[in-house]
């Protein structure tokens, strides 16, 4: 019912080539909101193509999209509904070829083993998260669906993020990426300022130049787990990895990726996405409003 006035339409889509009816399978059922802000905006659940602003339907931004090398979704990672639309995306790109591969940021280089043994098994674990090492820090609540739909193949599950030793040792040689774009002064002005925003303040200023490293290595690193996935790659990460002015994409160019990437933000309504930010951007339902640095301010 949520989409019945913006995508008043049927799933299966029948095109015709050289006179001839294909049928192209129905994509999944979109998924209800799980948030509770924004239900009444008018933005809510537009699909908005960049730079024009034109409003796509599910099924146009999919077959938008069926035929990208790289595809890069940026989510807020403790909201429902981005998660929701990731697992939503994966299924329906798989009604229009077959996935070779999911990077996520949420997974690290030692827990590959543990994936790559997941994925040989001819059934998933009963213990799933303890099978793959799944990490404290991203609940695994939200993320198990996108894992799941992920291990069910037919391609591959990559980690995605640097090694916690590989960022202690970035932060203590603090090593220069190369490349013009990812190197750029209001990249790292820009990108400076979202670690520190990012930290609540708290961090001493001295901090914050290893810090950025860190963010900038860490970007490097899915530029290249992408680059070397089989395609077509489908990278999960937070916003500021996969934003097209600050993030992977200017590692790819810096590296002189070959083929076409696309970027889309899932964003909260209210939320500002310009369009240098990604190709495409969903607006979905928002948490409430939080003070996320509260805590750790002892407030």
């Amino acid at each position: 019912m949520r989409y019945a006035l913006l995508f008043g339409l049927s799933m299966s889509v029948f095109l015709t080539i050289s006179g001839c009816q294909v049928h192209r399978p129905a994509l999944p059922e979109l998924p209800a909101w799980q948030s509770s802000q924004g239900l009444e905006e008018p933005a809510l659940g537009q699909i908005q193509a960049l730079p024009s602003g034109r409003v796509l339907a599910p099924d146009e931004l999919v077959q938008a999209l069926s035929d990208v090398p790289r595809i890069l979704v940026g989510e807020k990672h403790d909201n429902p509904d981005h998660h929701a639309l990731q697992r939503w995306l994966l299924q329906a790109l798989q009604t229009a070829r077959p996935q070779g591969s999911v990077v996520l940021e949420m997974l690290q280089p030692a827990q590959q083993p543990l994936i790559d043994k997941v994925q040989r098994q001819a059934q998933l674990p009963s213990d799933l998260p303890a099978a793959l090492d799944w990490q404290q820090g991203w609940d695994w609540q939200m993320y198990a669906p996108i894992v799941r739909e992920a291990l069910k193949g037919p391609g591959v599950l990559l980690a995605g993020d640097l090694s916690p030793e590989a960022m202690r040792e970035a932060y203590r040689r603090q090593p220069v990426l190369s490349g013009v774009r990812s190197n750029a002064p209001q990249v790292k002005a820009a990108l400076l300022e979202q670690v520190r925003e990012g930290h609540c303040g708290l961090l001493p200023e001295s901090q914050l130049p290893a810090m950025l490293v860190i963010q900038q290595q860490r970007d490097r690193h899915m530029a290249e787990r992408l680059l070397a996935a089989p395609q077509p790659a489908l990278l999960l990460a937070g916003a500021y990895h996969a934003r097209k002015d600050l993030g992977v994409p200017l590692h790819l160019i810096d590296l002189q990726a070959q083929g076409d990437t696309r970027v889309l933000l899932l964003a909260e309504v209210g939320q500002k996405v310009e369009a240098g930010m990604a190709d495409y951007v969903w607006y979905t339902a928002a948490l409430p409003e939080q003070d996320y640095c509260a805590q750790l301010r002892g407030g």
